[in-house]
C-alpha cells in the first residue's frame, strides 16, 4: 500500500491507492482494501484482557461498521488499535485515535447525525463531535457496594431507540442492557437470564429495543421502559450474533454456531431458515438487507476449527425464499460469492449509499465490498 501521508494525528490514506485483492465471482464484484492502523495494536492492559495464549492481543482489530448518512461516509471501529477509521465516499480513509486502553466497538448516529461510540474497555459510551473528538463520555459501569471498583459491564452492541435521541448499548460481561437518556441520565436493565451475553441491539418497527443473548440463545425484546420479555431459540447452542429490523416488519438474525438465519415477529414467533454450508465448520456473523429486499449474511472458517479449509465469502438471499415457512431455503434463490482472503473472521455487513454492500474482516483487517453486476458486465 503507498500511503499519500499521515496527519500529526490521524494517519490519512486513500483506498484508491491500496492494491485491492478482488474475486469477480459469479454475478457479483468482491473487492477487499486493507486497512493498516497507523500504529501497532495496543497491548493488554487494565480493561484489555489478552486475546491469545502468548499475552498480546487477537490478531485483527476491524470490527463494526455504521453508513452516515448525510455524507455517505463508512466509519470503522478498530478495537484493539483504540481507533476509529472514516472512509469518505471518494475513498479517503481518516485513522482517528481514541483514549489509549478504551476498546471501542460499537457504533451508531443519532437522528441529529451525531457518533456514538461503545469504548468497551473503559466502560463507557461516548459522544463524538464532527472531528472525532470525544464531546462527552458516560460512564456504564455498574455499582457494586462490596466490590473494591464499580464492575466494568463492557457495553458492547450499540443502538438509537425509535425516538432518535435515547441511546441503548448491552452490557456483556454483566448480562444487561443500558440506555442514556436524552438528557444524559444513564439506566441499566438486568436480562431476565443471568449470565446471557447479550450482544446486539437494534430498534424494532415496533417501537421495543431488540437484543441477541449470545450464551443465553434467545432473542431479548426490550419495552421502552426497559423491561424485557426474552424468546428461545429453536435451535440449541445457536448463539445469536447480529439483528437487524427487516423489510416485512420483522426482525431478522444470524445464529453464528446454528448455520441460520431467523426472523422473529413483534409477537416473539421465530421462525429459522437454514444456510447451506459445505462443511461443518462454517458459522455467520452479520447480516443486512439491501434496497431490493434481499438478505445479505457473512460466512467463515471458524479460524478455532480451521480444518477443513474453505473459502470464506457473502451469501445472498433473495426476498422470496424468505417468505416461506422456514426450513430448507430453495437453492436457486440463494448465491455464495467468496471472497480472495482466508482466514478472515467476518464481522458485520451494511449498505452503502453507493448500492454496494460493505463488510468488515475482523481477523483479516479488511474492508470488503460487494455489488452485483448488471446484465451483460463481463
Amino acid at each position: 500500500m503507498r500511503f499519500l501521508g499521515f496527519a500529526a494525528i490521524a494517519g490519512v490514506f486513500s483506498l484508491a491507492t491500496c492494491t485491492p485483492t478482488a474475486e469477480p465471482g459469479p454475478g457479483a464484484e468482491v473487492t477487499e482494501y486493507p486497512v493498516a492502523y497507523p500504529t501497532p495494536p495496543a497491548p493488554p492492559g487494565p480493561g484489555r484482557a489478552a486475546h491469545t495464549p502468548g499475552g498480546m492481543p487477537h490478531p485483527g482489530s476491524t470490527h463494526e461498521i455504521v453508513l452516515e448518512e448525510r455524507t455517505g461516509a463508512l466509519w470503522i471501529s478498530g478495537q484493539n488499535h483504540d481507533a476509529l477509521v472514516r472512509v469518505a465516499p471518494d475513498g479517503t480513509v481518516r485513522f482517528i485515535p481514541l483514549d489509549p486502553g478504551s476498546g471501542p466497538h460499537g457504533l451508531a448516529f443519532d437522528a441529529a447525525g451525531r457518533l456514538w461510540v461503545t469504548l468497551e474497555y473503559a466502560g463507557k459510551v461516548a459522544r463524538l463531535d464532527e472531528n472525532g473528538a470525544v464531546a462527552e463520555a458516560f460512564v456504564v459501569s455498574l455499582d457494586c457496594d462490596t466490590c473494591p471498583e464499580r464492575i466494568n459491564s463492557h457495553p458492547h452492541g450499540l443502538g438509537v431507540g425509535p425516538d432518535g435521541r435515547t441511546i441503548w448499548f448491552t452490557g456483556k460481561a454483566t448480562g444487561t442492557i443500558g440506555r442514556i437518556t436524552p438528557d444524559g441520565e444513564v439506566e441499566t436493565f438486568a436480562l431476565p437470564t443471568p449470565g446471557s451475553t447479550p450482544i446486539y441491539i437494534r430498534a424494532g418497527p415496533d417501537g421495543n429495543m431488540w437484543v441477541t443473548e449470545l450464551t443465553g440463545n434467545q432473542i431479548a425484546r426490550v419495552a421502552p421502559d426497559g423491561v424485557a420479555t426474552e424468546f428461545g431459540i429453536p435451535t440449541p447452542y445457536a448463539r445469536p450474533i447480529a439483528i437487524v429490523p427487516g423489510p416485512d416488519g420483522n426482525m431478522w438474525f444470524t445464529e453464528e454456531a446454528g448455520s441460520n438465519v431467523a426472523r422473529i415477529t413483534p409477537a416473539g414467533v421465530i421462525t429459522e431458515f437454514a444456510i447451506p454450508r459445505a462443511h461443518p465448520n462454517l458459522i455467520l456473523a452479520g447480516l443486512a438487507f439491501d434496497g431490493q429486499g434481499n438478505l445479505w449474511i457473512q460466512q467463515y472458517v471458524d479460524h478455532n476449527r480451521p480444518e477443513p479449509g474453505a473459502a470464506d465469502g457473502i451469501v445472498r438471499i433473495e426476498p422470496a425464499a424468505l417468505a416461506g415457512p422456514g426450513g430448507t431455503l430453495p437453492p436457486a434463490r440463494i448465491s455464495f460469492f467468496p471472497v480472495p482472503t482466508r482466514d478472515t473472521v467476518m464481522h458485520r455487513i451494511i449498505l452503502g449509499r453507493d448500492g454496494a454492500m460493505w463488510f468488515t474482516e475482523l481477523r483479516a483487517d479488511r474492508l470488503g465490498r460487494i455489488v452485483m453486476r448488471r446484465t451483460g458486465d463481463r
